[in-house]
């Protein structure tokens, strides 16, 4: 009997040492008194509490972020009391005030009348895997932002454009509000280039395009590059004499940048063609056709001498 108990003594000194030694944390709450019987002396490594300090579940809930402990303890009581094995990712607090992120892994442990006896668990730092996280998280953001950005000019590109315009067009049949457009195009560009050169084109195009940004009146007119010398200005509850203010102020905004361009037929500086539209969506409207129309009405501001705005109603 002695030789047993030995063994099982000595069994249960390599199992601690195998508990302690490792880097997750092992603990054990008894249900009936909700009190831990024991925790790992490597919390007071990673948290900065003693094993003692750790008397009961209030004490682990104290030890939570406000943000968090809510939510945690909730889910966590309700797994257990349900029996069911879970886990939690929480911050917990640290002894000097900080917050390290804790993955809390549950195991049940049933009677044999298959009440709930025990909690034992294992708790992780995963603090290093939740910076990883909010990094690629954030370099996703970036790459969404960078997607829908113009690799030139800076402003929204062609295929934001056409995100905005479907949800405009949309909260504009709703609403049956105006929603106005203008499509911009820089006078005589490929003769700018020829005479000024593609890397000085390049930097027209920006210039054009910060100007530009000055006729935004509001969170909600939207700016983008249509593609090559166009841009494209979207104007939510726009009617069409405001849209033609909106229009005349572009004129002017390039007017006083006073870009010189000697290849111009319009003038020594720098000029615009615009057209524009206003429409108040129906069921039956298509906005396709509407962006062709403000397109054609661009066309006939070339037609007519450019350096002008060709605008109505649709």
């Amino acid at each position: 009997m002695t030789e047993v108990v030995e063994k099982l003594d000595v069994e249960g000194m390599v199992y601690k040492t195998l508990l302690e030694s490792t880097k997750a944390i092992p603990w054990r709450i008894q249900w009936d008194s909700l009190s831990f019987s024991y925790i790992g002396p490597q919390i007071e490594e990673l948290l900065g509490w003693a094993p003692d300090s750790w008397m009961s579940v209030q004490d682990w809930a104290d030890r939570i972020h406000p943000e968090d402990r809510e939510w945690a303890v909730n889910f966590c009581v309700a797994q257990s009391k349900a029996g069911v094995d879970h886990e939690a990712d929480y911050r917990a607090l640290c002894k000097d005030g900080s917050y390290v992120w804790i993955r809390d892994v549950v195991h049940v442990v049933r009677k044999d009348d298959g009440s709930v006896d025990a909690l034992v668990g294992f708790m992780f730092d995963i603090s290093e895997r939740k910076r990883t996280e909010q990094r690629l998280i954030e370099l996703q953001r970036e790459l969404e932002t960078l997607s829908f950005k113009d690799g030139l000019t800076g402003i929204a590109n062609r295929r934001r454009f056409d995100a905005v315009f479907g949800e405009e067009w949309d909260n504009a049949r709703r609403s049956g509000r105006p929603l106005s457009m203008l499509m911009l195009d820089i006078d005589y560009f490929k003769q700018y280039n020829d005479h000024y050169g593609h890397v000085q084109g390049d930097y027209c195009l920006k210039v054009v395009a910060k100007a530009l940004e000055q006729a935004v009146r509001g969170p909600r007119d939207f700016l983008a590059r249509f593609g090559g010398e166009e841009f494209v200005l979207i104007l939510p509850d726009t009617d069409a004499g405001i849209a033609q203010q909106v229009a005349e102020r572009c004129h002017e905004l390039i007017r006083t940048e006073w870009i010189p361009h000697e290849r111009s037929m319009t003038g020594m500086a720098l000029t615009l063609s615009v057209g524009a539209g206003t429409v108040v969506p129906m069921a039956t409207d298509e906005r396709q056709a509407f962006l062709e129309l403000v397109d054609r009405r661009l066309y006939s501001a070339k037609v007519r001498g450019r350096n002008t705005t060709v605008s109505g109603e649709h």
